[in-house]
Protein backbone atom coordinates (compact mmCIF):
# COMPACT_ATOMS: atom_id res chain seq x y z
CA UNK A 1 0.00 0.00 0.00
CA UNK A 2 2.93 2.51 1.03
CA UNK A 3 4.61 1.71 -1.95
CA UNK A 4 1.47 2.03 -4.47
CA UNK A 5 1.14 5.50 -2.97
CA UNK A 6 4.64 6.46 -3.08
CA UNK A 7 4.78 5.31 -6.37
CA UNK A 8 1.69 7.33 -7.44
CA UNK A 9 3.25 10.27 -5.88
CA UNK A 10 6.42 10.26 -7.91
CA UNK A 11 4.46 9.74 -11.15
CA UNK A 12 2.17 12.68 -10.01
CA UNK A 13 5.33 14.78 -9.29
CA UNK A 14 6.96 13.88 -12.54
CA UNK A 15 3.74 14.82 -14.61
CA UNK A 16 3.99 18.50 -12.82
CA UNK A 17 7.29 18.87 -13.70
CA UNK A 18 6.84 18.26 -17.02
CA UNK A 19 3.88 20.27 -17.70
CA UNK A 20 5.87 23.05 -16.96
CA UNK A 21 8.76 21.83 -19.18
CA UNK A 22 5.67 21.23 -22.03
CA UNK A 23 4.09 24.49 -21.33
CA UNK A 24 7.13 26.63 -21.25
CA UNK A 25 7.68 25.45 -24.31
CA UNK A 26 4.73 25.98 -26.10
CA UNK A 27 4.85 29.30 -24.79
CA UNK A 28 8.35 29.57 -27.08
CA UNK A 29 6.78 28.20 -29.81
CA UNK A 30 3.72 30.58 -29.50
CA UNK A 31 1.52 27.34 -29.58
CA UNK A 32 -1.49 26.81 -27.93
CA UNK A 33 -0.74 26.26 -24.22
CA UNK A 34 -1.67 24.64 -21.03
CA UNK A 35 -4.28 26.54 -18.93
CA UNK A 36 -2.89 27.71 -15.63
CA UNK A 37 -5.67 25.87 -13.89
CA UNK A 38 -4.88 22.21 -15.25
CA UNK A 39 -1.07 23.41 -13.81
CA UNK A 40 -2.42 24.68 -10.30
CA UNK A 41 -5.04 21.04 -10.18
CA UNK A 42 -1.45 18.82 -11.44
CA UNK A 43 -0.01 20.83 -8.73
CA UNK A 44 -2.39 19.99 -6.17
CA UNK A 45 -1.33 16.82 -6.37
CA UNK A 46 2.43 17.15 -7.00
CA UNK A 47 3.21 20.12 -5.39
CA UNK A 48 7.66 19.14 -5.42
CA UNK A 49 7.10 19.25 -9.16
CA UNK A 50 5.52 21.89 -9.98
CA UNK A 51 7.99 23.67 -7.61
CA UNK A 52 10.64 22.15 -9.53
CA UNK A 53 9.48 22.75 -12.92
CA UNK A 54 8.63 26.34 -12.45
CA UNK A 55 12.09 26.77 -11.19
CA UNK A 56 14.42 24.65 -13.38
CA UNK A 57 12.38 25.87 -16.67
CA UNK A 58 11.69 29.81 -15.32
CA UNK A 59 8.38 29.15 -16.16
CA UNK A 60 5.53 31.50 -14.74
CA UNK A 61 7.66 32.65 -11.42
CA UNK A 62 6.66 36.21 -12.46
CA UNK A 63 2.83 36.19 -12.09
CA UNK A 64 1.80 37.05 -9.13
CA UNK A 65 -1.54 35.56 -8.90
CA UNK A 66 -0.46 32.36 -10.30
CA UNK A 67 2.13 32.42 -7.58
CA UNK A 68 0.29 32.83 -4.73
CA UNK A 69 -2.36 30.41 -5.56
CA UNK A 70 1.05 27.77 -6.14
CA UNK A 71 1.76 28.87 -2.48
CA UNK A 72 -1.97 28.02 -0.98
CA UNK A 73 -1.92 24.99 -2.59
CA UNK A 74 1.59 24.14 -0.79
CA UNK A 75 -0.09 25.48 2.68
CA UNK A 76 -2.90 23.19 1.99
CA UNK A 77 -0.66 20.23 1.49
CA UNK A 78 1.51 20.95 3.85
CA UNK A 79 -1.34 21.26 6.73
CA UNK A 80 -2.84 17.72 5.24
CA UNK A 81 -0.10 16.10 5.67
CA UNK A 82 0.78 17.41 9.39
CA UNK A 83 -2.15 16.40 10.23
CA UNK A 84 -2.15 12.86 8.64
CA UNK A 85 1.34 12.23 10.59
CA UNK A 86 -0.55 13.69 13.60
CA UNK A 87 -2.87 11.24 13.12
CA UNK A 88 -1.14 8.53 12.48
CA UNK A 89 1.64 9.58 15.51
CA UNK A 90 -1.09 9.55 17.67
CA UNK A 91 -2.61 5.78 17.06
CA UNK A 92 0.74 4.29 18.43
Amino acid sequence: MVSAAAAALLLANLWAFALFGIDKARARNKQRRISEATLLQVAFIGIFGAYAGRSHFRHKTRKQGFSTRLHLIAMVQFGMATGLAWAWFSQR
